[in-house]
């Protein structure tokens, strides 16, 4: 059975998604993942992402929004 580690819950003010990061460990000593659950409505999607996978988005997510006003 998987571990589940909720890491964070964020509402998405404009077309009202729920992401949720969740860190998973499928088995004792496996590679933790980071799971993103994106809700919208009654759907939603899961992505399981690798350590280097994650890294590579979340260095593309703060790049992008440091280029915003705002940001």
């Amino acid at each position: 059975m998987a571990a589940l580690t909720p890491l964070a819950s964020i509402a998405v003010p404009l077309g009202g998604q729920q992401l949720e990061l969740q860190e998973i460990v499928h088995a004792e000593g496996a590679m933790p993942l980071l799971r993103v659950r994106i809700r919208e409505g009654k759907r939603f999607t899961v992505l399981d992402i690798d350590p280097v996978s994650a890294r590579r988005w979340g260095e593309a997510m703060v790049a992008w929004a440091g280029r915003q006003p705002g940001g």
